[in-house]
């Protein structure tokens, strides 16, 4: 099952670097359980490889503690907890190659003496150094292209939001334009309205005075022809 961590904002290098980590530990913990077993060469050259997948869990840890800065703040103790513990392996995994490392009899087997060795040990340690170089380098490559694409993925979604922000806006614009034109338009229903009903009264009370004057003046008439 995914950790629902993995799919937060910002977690995704983290994760990637989290899953590379664990990959270089197991590789480099078969490396340890290997050195024990050997002698001379094989041992010096198992050793090597062991340094270089300790610098590469180095690399990926500094990695892991900035790309963690970027984590919501409600999900980085878990974040938090999940980095001390690769950390913890890995300083564990030190300690137990500069013990192995330390054991020079071992190491270098009979030809072993408090001297420096041969030019060949020096011509096949600076091969080595060249080879781990390398191979760091072409990692490091490999996480730029996966960052930049990233990166790229994010421009464009943010491209997309903003354009979408802007035709909101201006559906936002357009409705509020044509409201204020329906508020003009209700009120000038309003006075109208309100002029009908002055109207409608004024003429109420016209209708009602002429009435009464037709009223008195019947009466008056009524009045004159039998009195």
């Amino acid at each position: 099952m995914s950790n629902p961590l993995d799919s937060a904002a910002g977690s995704e290098l983290f994760g990637s670097y989290e899953a590379e980590i664990k990959l270089v530990q197991a590789d480099l913990q078969q490396k340890l359980d290997q050195i024990p077993e050997l002698t001379g060469e094989e041992r010096k050259s198992a050793v090597t490889q062991a340094k270089r997948a300790l610098e590469e869990a180095d690399e990926l840890l500094g990695q892991m503690r900035l790309e963690k800065q970027n984590i919501p703040t409600s999900s980085r103790a878990e974040v938090n907890q999940r980095f001390r513990n690769h950390e913890s392996d890995v300083d564990a995994n030190r300690r137990k190659l500069d013990s192995l490392a330390s054991d020079r009899a071992q190491l270098f087997g009979a030809r072993y003496t408090d001297e420096p060795g041969g030019a060949s040990d020096i011509h096949l340690e600076q091969r080595q150094q060249l080879l781990s170089g390398t191979d760091r380098l072409e990692r490091s490559s490999q996480r730029l292209k996966a960052s930049q694409a990233l990166a790229n993925e994010t421009e464009a979604i943010g491209a997309s939001t903003l354009a979408d922000l802007s035709r909101q806006r201006e559906m936002i614009t357009h409705t509020h334009d044509t409201l204020l034109q329906s508020e003009g338009y209700v009120d000038r229903s309003v006075k109208t309205l309100r002029g009908m009903a002055r109207r409608m009264a004024t003429n109420r009370l016209i209708t009602i005075a002429i009435i009464t004057v037709l009223v008195i003046l019947i009466v008056a008439v009524i009045f004159n022809k039998f009195f």
